[in-house]
């Protein structure tokens, strides 16, 4: 298959779990374009099951791991066929696909550091008939990197301005910027929590899987004294190359934080919005004091009270989507994995390791063949 010509897809569900991204990408002279995209919705069971693994609620023996890992993919899979069925694009005309997987655990720190996205890309593979690209993080990670964040890269090639330095902010579970420089450096990485705790307090006290346009927290009251235990967590102090997930910035890490305290719930919730746009305002005015913008992608763009705060927050720096530059903010992710897929097959690096601390420049992902015609 001519590469030019090609289409890739790009998937991903992120430290919320909210939901599996699905993007089918083409390359212009190497710049990912978007064609289509859509979120496919995870069962409610194998959601519940996924955030209660991640967050350390629950324990897998082995077998209960395997299950997990091909139920996963097994859902994955069928984002892919909904993706091609909604664009109409047959399977054949995919080169390959980019599987980020779900991650479970992120530990890239300690004696024996690692990260741990399951979601079977054989399964994905033998159910789509198209090759896939997986386990994207693990390469950087053993480079002595945190396997994360491996966005900037994307962002500097579609959204870097030259001789003017912004950030892209992307607002998941977890959020994490990136510094775009005027001189053409690229620094990144995850700031704290975004969404990950305000949907899952949301979830535990109004049964509803987020918060939505922030009505919830926009109800309550920030308590200062919480919020300074919750900034003083060594996370917020720690220089970067680093990252986090939901095994770090999860309830029972708020919970004990909540001890003795006899806050409503709205007003706990009005605080972690606090949180969040503290700890991303911080990050910025420490790290990229000199960015004139920033552009905001993933789907905490959606919360407005959220954004509204960041806009106060981050003045005089313009606050815009990144929709206002041409890039879809709700799939930028996905598109990133199509893009690693692509430099995977093409035998080049797809870490920076400026942003992430590993040692080099690394080819990252494996591929897993799909069954050909005659199979």
């Amino acid at each position: 298959m001519n590469d030019a010509s090609a289409l890739y897809i790009g998937l991903i569900s992120g430290t919320s779990a909210d939901g599996i991204d699905a993007a089918l990408v083409q390359f212009e002279r190497d710049t990912p374009r978007l064609l289509h995209a859509l979120t496919h919705p995870w069962p409610p069971a194998l959601r519940s099951q996924i955030l209660r693994v991640a967050q350390d609620e629950a324990r897998l023996d082995l077998d209960a791991y395997g299950r997990l890992d091909v139920a996963i993919g097994e859902i994955f899979a069928d984002a892919v066929r909904q993706l091609l069925a909604q664009s109409g694009t047959p399977s054949d005309a995919v080169r390959a696909i980019g599987s980020h997987g779900q991650t479970i655990r992120h530990r890239p720190t300690g004696e024996h550091p690692f990260t741990l996205q399951i979601g079977d890309a054989s399964v994905i593979a033998e159910r789509s008939g198209i090759d896939v690209v997986a386990d994207f993080r693990r390469a950087d990670v053993a480079a002595g990197g945190q396997g994360a964040p491996l966005l900037p890269a994307v962002h500097a090639m579609l959204l870097a301005l030259p001789g003017r330095t912004r950030v892209v902010l992307n607002l998941g579970g977890i959020a994490n910027i990136t510094a775009l420089w005027a001189d053409g450096r690229v620094a990144g990485f995850d700031t704290g929590p975004a969404n990950g705790l305000l949907d899952a307090w949301c979830l535990r006290h109004c049964g509803e899987a987020f918060d939505r346009d922030g009505a919830f927290a926009r109800s309550g009251r920030v308590d200062a004294a919480l919020l300074a235990t919750l900034l003083d967590d060594p996370y917020f102090r720690a220089p970067p190359p680093k990252s986090t997930g939901r095994e770090h910035f999860h309830l029972g890490w708020l919970d004990a934080r909540l001890s003795g305290t006899s806050l409503s719930p709205s007003d706990v919730q009005a605080t972690l919005l606090e949180l969040t746009a503290r700890s991303v305002a911080d990050a910025i005015a420490e790290h990229a004091n000199d960015a004139s913008d920033v552009l905001l992608c993933g789907g905490g763009v959606h919360n407005r009270l959220l954004v509204q705060r960041l806009g106060e927050l981050l003045q005089p720096r313009a606050l815009r989507s990144t929709a206002d530059h041409g890039v879809d903010p709700d799939y930028l992710e996905a598109t990133a994995f199509a893009w690693l897929a692509r430099q995977r097959l093409l035998g080049l690096p797809g870490n920076l390791p400026a942003v992430t601390g590993a040692r080099g420049l690394r080819v990252l992902g494996a591929v897993h063949a799909a069954p050909r015609r005659s199979d």
